[in-house]
């Protein structure tokens, strides 16, 4: 296994469990401690610093670590949360807040294609993330995974199709508990092609106040996902 070479880890100033990685170029990374040591998941550097593994998280590959380092203002995930996250896709965020929550948390994984779910399995779960539950099933309907996902403290949206903000809000009422948070990535394009990106996210976010949400924050994610929003919010 080879690892590079950091100077310095250190944690982030505001939020739990995830980390700065300085390299010698004077270059710093965003980093979680991993959960799996010796083990990639997307094919990310891995980095050893006193005796303790972290995995590179790339803002291009990951919208939320976009959002942090635009400058996120919360980031609710914490060692011990219970997370539900649509549209877990082949698992790339999904496994770095599996290393955020650690033992103690989990994260029920919706994901609706098949083909992209085996891809999850495959990547997570059988590299030992026994705090990732995989669920096959379309996020529109919280029914359908009612008896799977019991209460959690957040919910995460990344779905790339019409109605994001309802399909967050519509699995709140079932799974949210109260006081508990949203984080949404509003992908403007996947909303409305006819609309300015400004125009979408308003929509968004107006929807999200009438279900009972406070907007906490919004970051555009520009440079590294284009037409893309993302917001923190919090029921009420």
């Amino acid at each position: 296994m080879s690892y590079i070479k950091p100077v310095e880890v250190r944690p982030h100033e505001k939020f739990e469990g995830i980390y700065w990685v300085k390299f010698e170029d004077g270059s710093e990374k965003l980093a979680t401690k991993n959960l799996t040591p010796g083990k990639r998941v997307y094919g990310e550097q891995l980095v050893q610093w006193e005796g303790e593994e972290y995995r590179i998280w790339n803002p291009y590959r990951s919208k939320l670590a976009a959002a942090i380092l635009k400058g996120l203002k919360e980031v609710p995930i914490k060692k011990g949360s219970r997370v539900l996250y649509l549209g877990a896709a082949s698992g790339t965020t999904a496994s770095h807040v599996s290393d955020i929550v650690g033992p103690e948390g989990v994260v029920y994984c919706v994901e609706f294609s098949p083909r992209v779910f085996r891809e999850l399995i495959e990547k997570c779960c059988d590299q030992g993330r026994t705090n990732m539950i995989p669920i096959l099933a379309d996020a529109r309907f919280p029914q359908l995974y009612r008896a799977i996902v019991k209460e959690v403290d957040v919910i995460y949206i990344d779905i790339a199709q019409p109605f994001q903000a309802k399909v967050l809000a519509d699995n709140a009422d079932v799974f949210l508990r109260e006081g508990g948070w949203g984080l949404q990535a509003i992908k403007a394009m996947s909303i409305d092609v006819t609309k300015e990106p400004s125009e979408t996210y308003k929509k968004e976010m107006d929807h999200l106040k009438e279900r009972g949400f406070d907007i906490v924050d919004v970051v555009h994610l520009e440079p590294y996902d284009v037409a893309h929003a993302f917001v923190v919010c919090r029921k009420k």
